[in-house]
């Protein structure tokens, strides 16, 4: 590439956001996957990288731009919408045509040719595994990927914030005395779909969905059939519901053969999330029935408070540290490592209003409550 590099940051992460496309479309051509992106080289992803930071610093009309760029020839676009002359990719370009591209799911596609890369036009169906860009806010870009389950958010691999660099590590997730539902829902930057994966990822979409509100809130995650969770919640509950409501049960469990079922799923997802904006916590049971909202967290008689956690982030280089629950959080993260203190088969996901997400889990090896920053997957 003949385009000089000046945003250090895109030098710093483009050997390990290559590495990860490698490694993941390997994997996936050795289970006999098909219609797989391009694997970015470096180069590629570092000067990609460099034009998008540089646009999100630059206005147009007074409004910085939000873009998504993908790295595809437009052949591997399914009807692409191509321009008669390509663009070179530039942070004035960028900035040009964010307004046309700025609502979800439009791509604006870069490719190669000539050792130049260019804007060739517009996209919204892209690739299992495709390397996708994304402009969050000024400074703020996320390296992501189309998961090969092929619904629902993309998986982030690197989170960008000026120099300060983050890049999701896949091997941190991989708990050996964690639920399926919790590893799953971390481990979902692996490429891989499998069965569980399609409860991770309704989970993961409940998460987005709860910190995309604004409002904060919390989501306890119990067992099936089981009342001992009630021990940990102030009665009367406000909004009990009785039957449990199972219409975001209902629409995991048939098949995604039509386009529809899709939206619905995400209506559904976002009327559970928009529940947790009440005061209170929204119950759910793992199978994904609402059990109740606006429930209050008590500690049982005779149960200790809880004296310490352990925290960690599931990025390269972010080590476990051992720390008083208030210091995760507000009163909201405090009841929530209470609730998970007192209840060991559930999980507990909280939303704060300035958009970290942590989800509380009991750890069998720790002793104590695992508390599990995972903002940077949910980008």
């Amino acid at each position: 590439m003949t385009q000089k590099i000046t945003y250090q940051a895109a030098r710093t992460v483009a050997a390990a956001v290559e590495d990860h496309f490698a490694r993941h479309l390997a994997a996936a051509r050795e289970r006999g996957e098909h219609a797989l992106a391009p694997a970015p080289r470096a180069r590629a992803i570092e000067a990609i990288i460099d034009a998008a930071f540089w646009a999100s610093l630059l206005r147009e009309e007074g409004r910085s731009p939000k873009i998504s760029l993908a790295y595809l020839p437009p052949q591997q676009a399914e009807q692409p919408m191509q321009f008669e002359r390509w663009l070179q990719l530039t942070p004035g370009v960028l900035t040009k045509l964010a307004p046309a591209v700025e609502r979800p799911g439009i791509h604006l596609g870069v490719w190669c040719e000539d050792d130049v890369l260019y804007v060739w036009g517009a996209t919204r169906a892209i690739p299992s595994l495709s390397f996708v860009l994304e402009v969050v806010e000024p400074g703020l870009l996320v390296v992501k990927h189309r998961r090969i389950s092929g619904y629902g958010k993309f998986a982030n691999v690197a989170v960008l914030k000026g120099e300060q660099v983050k890049v999701v590590d896949g091997n941190a997730t991989t708990l050996s005395d964690s639920s399926d539902l919790l590893t799953s829902m971390l481990g979902f930057t692996t490429a891989s779909a499998s069965s569980r994966d399609r409860g991770a990822n309704v989970l993961i979409q409940l998460a987005v969905s709860m910190r995309d509100h604004g409002r904060g809130g919390s989501l306890l995650i119990v067992p099936a059939g089981t009342q001992s969770w009630q021990q940990s919640i102030i009665h009367p509950i406000p909004y009990a519901v009785d039957p449990a409501f199972g219409g975001l049960a209902d629409l995991i469990k048939q098949g995604e053969h039509e386009c529809q079922w899709r939206g619905d799923l995400e209506r559904a997802v976002d009327g559970i999330a928009g529940l947790t904006a009440v005061d209170g916590a929204t119950v759910i049971s793992d199978q994904y029935e609402l059990l109740a909202f606006g429930a209050k967290i008590g500690r049982p008689e005779g149960n200790a408070p809880v004296m310490q956690i352990v925290t960690t982030e599931p990025i390269v280089g972010g080590g476990a540290v051992v720390v008083h629950p208030a210091q995760s959080g507000g009163t909201r993260h405090l009841s929530a490592a209470q609730f998970v203190h007192d209840q060991r088969d559930a999980l507990a996901l909280v939303a704060s209003q300035d958009g970290r997400f942590t989800v509380f889990a009991w750890s069998p090896t720790q002793e104590m409550v695992h508390a599990h920053r995972i903002d940077s997957l949910l980008l």
